[in-house]
């Protein structure tokens, strides 16, 4: 993650209690947990509901578990899933866009070995904001300087902002390609290898649950994406691609997939607010080419039977023709 015009790298890790820095700091470790104003709450994320135009002070608390006092720097951004399904957060020298333009932290905090800092995060709803969920994560990081390579070490908290109003929960199905693999064996079906992206069309978070329905002329088989990434959550306005393999489905020509997208709300419940399923369907076309070849095989080998006892009788009849003694 760049902080600087030197090239950096940059480790985040969002509800961890402990992280190591790199060797300059190589005794330092640190925590950040949700917190009153009085100390740690138990809480693992901090969900707010909020209206436009309100104002909440939350907190967070960051433990300097070392041996000698510490400096980090405190930072709230937009939050995002990464494509395996993972909260992040934008980098610290990115401007915030949305749900971080809201939060105000202090830049630092000085905190002595082995103690605590409760720090203050103030959040802040502009009065047009839009309904729905804007992620942000609150963070303590530490920076490292080695040569060229800085590396900021960032450990932090989840903030859910639910911006109250009228809510959608939606799904689309986009982008969707099959891939048709035969066995080698002609007495075994093959598989079909599809590839969607599910896209959340709504203003609040949603988890899918996605299904495949493969159809031939032999019948339908439907199977549920077990991916690992299928039970991830999917922000507002953005996408995640799955890949799924349905098999049983023999080459007979047109087989159709139709995929289903399924959600149900993440986060609090939404008295009210039904969430809408989505489908796409994509057709290709899978010859039996291994049944074909043995069809092919089989018709040789009958000829073959057939033919190698008229070849064996001329053969012999030729033989005997030969060493038949001539008429004087």
């Amino acid at each position: 993650m760049s902080r600087s015009r030197s090239l950096a790298v940059g480790a985040i890790l969002l509800f961890a209690t402990v992280a190591f820095a790199t060797p300059s700091h190589a005794d330092t470790t640190w925590s950040v947990v949700p917190s009153s104003a009085d100390g740690p709450d138990g809480r693992g994320v901090i969900d707010l509901e909020l209206a436009g135009g309100q104002q909440v002070v939350e907190h967070v608390a960051v433990v300097n578990r070392s041996t000698q006092p510490v400096e980090f720097a405190i930072d709230a951004n937009d939050g995002y899933l990464t494509a395996k399904g993972y909260f992040d957060m934008r980098v610290s020298d990115a401007a915030p866009t949305d749900g971080g333009a809201w939060v105000e932290v202090p830049d630092k905090v000085m905190i002595a070995a082995g103690a605590t800092s409760v720090v203050p995060v103030t959040v802040s709803i502009p009065r047009n904001a839009t309904p729905g969920d804007h992620p942000v994560g609150v963070t303590a990081s530490l920076d490292t300087v080695s040569g060229q390579v800085r590396v900021q070490n960032r450990v932090g908290v989840r903030m859910n902002i639910r911006v109250t109003g009228e809510y959608v929960a939606k799904l689309t199905v986009s982008g969707v390609r099959a891939e048709y693999t035969g066995s080698w064996n002609p007495f075994a079906a093959g598989s079909v290898e599809v590839t969607y992206t599910v896209t959340n069309a709504g203003n609040v978070r949603v988890v899918t649950d996605n299904s495949i329905l493969t159809s031939t002329i032999a019948g339908d088989s439907r199977q549920a994406d077990t991916s690992a990434v299928r039970a991830r959550e999917i922000m507002p306005g953005a996408s995640r691609t799955f890949s799924a393999q349905v098999h049983g489905a023999w080459p007979l020509g047109p087989i159709g997939a139709t995929i289903s997208a399924v959600p149900s709300l993440a986060g609090k419940p939404l008295p009210g607010v039904t969430a809408q399923r989505a489908a796409a369907v994509v057709t290709l076309w899978a010859l039996p080419w291994s049944q074909l070849a043995l069809v092919a095989l089989l018709v040789l080998a009958f000829f073959a039977v057939r033919g190698i006892p008229a070849w064996r009788r001329r053969r012999i009849e030729k033989l005997i023709l030969r060493h038949r003694p001539q008429e004087a």
